[in-house]
């Protein structure tokens, strides 16, 4: 699936729920960016239907895509100029089967704010964030710790100092109780986890700044380090931690995250290059996998979303960690300029041991 969002919002409107309750009027602090009545309209997409195509040496390959503007006024014959712009071409090359997958996304002073990803997604339930079915591709859904992730990824333009770059984002759904989403926003929540490559990206993360750190970091071996051991703790391996917004039992110092841009509570652990994660195959040090270095990952992310901390309510059984998608591209939050990130995705592959059940248990 390929995903496209606008972070636009429009406070005056009371389309969005606030965490899951739908409200009769929005009141917050927060800042959208918003130029007005209609900001969060949909875009104009059009498609380039797959087609056989021929290469030089006569190599025959599928190829097609999708492009677009938010910007309605827009005549993208002319170009883009000034305008947002988003695309993503495929190509299939049929001796190998390898599909590669080229993005571009660029803001707009309109537009500021936008996401496009590829995703793999259940073929069956909930996908992650959404409480609708979706039609995805994953018919046996990974389960931590029990699931690898490979991709290649050649990042060519970053996209500018606020462009979110997710190596990998998964999503999930549980309640706060440990069981699974059943379309309740008021009482569901969207789980994510986030490995952001943009070296711009810092830690938000420090001894003097809690609010932004989870209550306390898992090690491989197990051991659980709280956010107030400042000699222990690793600050620079998380950019922001924030919890859901219908948690009853919340530690204190947090912060809710956006309680608008889920149809219910979300919880949000964003992470970024650190020797804690690389000994699950992620990047180890800031700028690894960046412009100039493409590579092809092998992700233990079962291994790693195994460690992060979740909120649950106390004394409740642990829920079983089922990711239902898989994402992997840009957030480019709140440009200030138009901005433009462009990548190549290739390879990319969901990998479930076979003798792991649904359940995420080994049959052998």
């Amino acid at each position: 699936m390929i995903m496209l969002k606008n972070g636009n919002f429009d406070k005056n409107t009371t389309l969005c729920p606030e965490n899951g309750k739908k409200v009769s009027k929005i009141i917050t602090g927060r800042n959208f960016p918003c130029f007005g009545e209609g900001c969060m309209n949909q875009p104009l997409i059009y498609h380039n239907y797959s087609r056989l195509v021929s290469s030089r040496n006569r190599a025959m390959s599928l190829a097609g895509g999708f492009y677009g503007t938010y910007d309605l006024d827009a005549d993208l014959s002319k170009g883009v100029g000034k305008n947002s712009y988003f695309s993503v071409l495929w190509q299939k090359n049929l001796s190998t089967g390898s599909w590669i997958f080229s993005h571009k996304l660029t803001t707009s002073q309109k537009y500021p704010w936008l996401m496009l990803y590829l995703r793999a997604d259940a073929t069956d339930g909930f996908n992650g964030g959404y409480h609708y079915r979706g039609r995805g591709i994953m018919k046996k859904l990974p389960v931590s710790p029990n699931f690898k992730v490979r991709l290649t990824l050649d990042v060519k333009s970053g996209g500018g100092s606020n462009s979110q770059f997710y190596l990998l984002d998964i999503g999930s759904c549980w309640k706060n109780n440990g069981k699974p989403c059943d379309g309740d926003t008021v009482t569901d929540v969207t789980r994510y986890s986030e490995m952001i490559i943009n070296p711009a990206t810092t830690s938000w993360c420090r001894p003097n700044n809690l609010v932004s750190c989870p209550p306390y970091h898992v090690t491989v071996t197990g051991e659980k380090i709280y956010r107030n051991e400042t000699s222990r703790f690793p600050y620079s391996a998380y950019h922001l931690y924030c919890s859901p917004g219908n948690g009853e039992y919340l530690e204190a110092p947090y912060d809710i995250c956006d309680p608008y841009s889920n149809p219910q509570a979300q919880e949000l652990v964003q992470i970024i290059p650190h020797p804690e994660w690389a000994v699950h195959g992620y990047p180890e040090k800031q700028g690894d996998g960046w412009i100039g270095d493409s590579r092809t990952w092998e992700l233990d992310v079962g291994g790693l979303s195994n460690r992060l901390y979740f909120y649950q309510d106390p004394g409740t059984e642990p829920a079983k960690r089922v990711w239902s998608s898989l994402n992997v591209g840009t957030e480019i939050y709140v440009s200030r300029n138009g901005e433009t990130a462009e990548w190549t995705l290739s390879d990319f592959d969901v990998l479930i041991p076979q003798d792991i059940d649904d359940n995420g248990s080994s049959s052998g």
